[in-house]
């Protein structure tokens, strides 16, 4: 770190996240389907040359993918050296999960980057295709019980070699999606975020050298270790366990633990997760790589001033039992990873709320939604319409939770109605905030969101749900209250019917005029409802976010002192 000073140190720290910006933004505005263009779900950074490790990542990228796309690099690292043909101009391209981690709709860009003929560094890209491929259009297979049925499997292979692209690669993509002209633009996206990249490394390294950018992208990583360092000798040191729970894996209705014992001793934490569940038969696994990244971004929560660098994780140690449901073996189906790495977050968060109860807030509503609705129109062409949904986040010593926010997984956005509308024969019947779903206390929990949706294409569609916090509620801390659990319905012709497995269901058919219904979770709220302000009551009375019969059960009468 000597042979940097700490003004260029900063200033090269800015440059270089602006670049991953830059990319991240290149792909927002040229992405053809909205879970990229609206919802941002994708990521771009800079890589460790041989170590594979993450050196940059943009701020409008999904943090899930800040550790996660250090292992695809890596996996690139090692296809490369087997190969030994590494070149100018080379660009990989894979989805399998197994290697890269989260699944299969997450296609994955690498490119190595040369400076006079020597390899500098790697970019890459990760966005979330609309389809590729699989038993259910969008690819949230609830009933998947290998990753065949999910998608199209791709391991790393070269989409271009030495600048030149392998039109052949891209052939097989096609061949294996519903929607085409959607991939086509995703990729033609993320190949011009990458371009676009290394015209500005060139542009950087122009500018400052590569001795003096090698330089800080060491001192970065040292800085980023240090940091996290100095945060952990700020908490006690002790053990912490908590557990919580998935509903099912979709196959069987039995429920499914995901346990942590938090361990700081000065400045090193261990966060392990033996006694988790075995490995099952649904798409509830994730691979190593996404717990591990799974783990940094919980972290990255707790201390919000860390920075998107892999020297964060080398004060800690992540164990994950061989065989449990965290550290998935191919073929095992990982599709709806959301789902458990946003149990991981919580039992994180009800761990390290034991230790320090201030830096943490209550469960987030636990579940995406991920809601595929699919069908042909009148000329045939197939429409394929998935999108994710929101609910509330968990009260804070600070403040009560967001209403209606998105997964803390994420920076995404919910796609806007008018979008999903324009785009698709459907029309929303509703989209609103969902009374009574806050968990109570001193500061409640956000609200959750009620979205009913009807079909209009006159040929019908059918329907596919990949949720959870169906059957366990999203937790408080810190003496708060649990939050509402998640409720969906489908509309047929004899009434409203709810899924046998509560939150996961597939092949639903529905006739033009009927609808799905999706009452999504609010937060977990903070701390004893009895010292909640009965002005705030009052206020959440009047708002319609808090049923009068609610708030005479849970904060008792002496809010309607305040009311008048």
């Amino acid at each position: 770190m000597s042979e940097i000073d700490p003004i260029t140190l900063s200033v090269l720290a800015g440059r270089m996240e602006q670049i991953a910006d830059e990319m991240d933004a290149t792909l927002f505005r040229a992405a053809f389907n909205p879970i990229i263009a609206e919802a941002h779900d994708a990521s771009h950074g800079l890589y460790h040359a041989t170590s594979g490790d993450t050196l940059v990542q943009g701020k409008s990228g999904l943090p899930i993918f800040v550790g996660v796309m250090s292992f695809a690099v890596k996996a690139v690292i090692e296809k490369a050296a087997r190969d030994g043909d590494l070149q100018d101009g080379d660009i990989y391209i894979f989805n399998d999960a197994h290697i890269g981690g989260t699944h299969l709709s997450d296609m994955r860009l690498v490119r190595p980057y040369f400076r006079d003929g020597k390899l500098f560094c790697y970019l890459a890209s990760v966005g979330h295709w609309h389809d590729v491929g699989g038993a259910v259009p969008g690819n949230y297979n609830p009933a998947a019980t290998d990753v065949f049925q999910e998608a199209f499997n791709l391991p790393p292979v070269k989409l271009a070699r030495g600048g030149k692209i392998n039109q052949d690669i891209i052939d097989i993509l096609l061949r294996n999606t519903r929607l085409p002209q959607s991939a086509m633009g995703d990729l033609n996206g993320q190949l011009g975020a990458l371009d676009l990249g290394v015209k500005r490394m060139d542009e950087l390294l122009d500018e400052y050298g590569a001795k003096t950018i090698t330089a800080a992208l060491e001192a970065l990583g040292h800085r980023a270790e240090a940091l996290m360092r100095s945060e952990l000798t700020d908490l006690p040191d002790g053990r912490w366990e908590a557990e919580d729970y998935l509903d099912n894996d979709g196959i069987t209705d039995e429920p499914l633990k995901i346990r942590i014992a938090l361990e700081i001793k000065g400045d090193e934490m261990t966060l392990d997760f033996t006694g988790s569940s075995p490995q099952c038969a649904g798409p509830v696994n994730i691979a190593l790589p996404t717990t591990v990244a799974t783990a940094y971004v919980a972290i990255k929560h707790v201390f919000p001033a860390l920075p998107a660098n892999a020297g964060v994780m080398r004060p800690i140690d992540v164990i994950v039992p061989e065989g449990s449901l965290l550290a998935a073996q191919f073929p095992a189906p990982t599709g709806g990873y959301t789902e458990t790495i946003l149990r991981m977050i919580d039992v994180v968060f009800s761990a390290f709320a034991q230790a320090a109860p201030d830096r943490v807030v209550a469960n987030a509503y636990g579940t995406i939604n991920a809601l595929s609705i699919a069908g042909k129109r009148k000329n045939g062409q197939p429409w394929v319409m998935f999108s994710f949904y929101g609910g509330g986040h968990g009260g804070s010593i600070e403040t009560d939770g967001l209403n209606h926010g998105n997964a803390p997984i994420s920076t995404a956005t919910i796609p806007p109605l008018e979008i999903l509308e324009a785009a698709y024969p459907v029309m929303f019947r509703k989209w609103a905030l969902r009374p009574d779903s806050a968990g109570a206390g001193a500061h409640r929990g956000g609200m959750g969101a009620v979205y009913e949706i009807e079909v209009l294409e006159e040929n019908g569609a059918e329907a596919f749900l990949f949720g959870e916090r169906g059957r366990f509620a999203p937790k408080g801390i810190a003496g708060g209250g649990d939050a509402a659990m998640n409720a969906f319905q489908y509309e047929q012709d004899d009434g409203w019917h709810s899924p046998p497995l509560a939150s996961k269901m597939r092949g639903i058919t529905l006739k033009a005029g009927q609808a799905v219904r999706l009452e999504t979770p609010g937060g977990g709220g903070y701390g004893a409802t009895s010292e909640r302000d009965p002005k705030a009551v009052a206020r959440d009375v009047a708002r319609g976010l808090v049923s009068e019969e609610q708030a005479d059960a849970i904060y008792g009468t002496n809010w309607r002192e305040g009311a008048a």
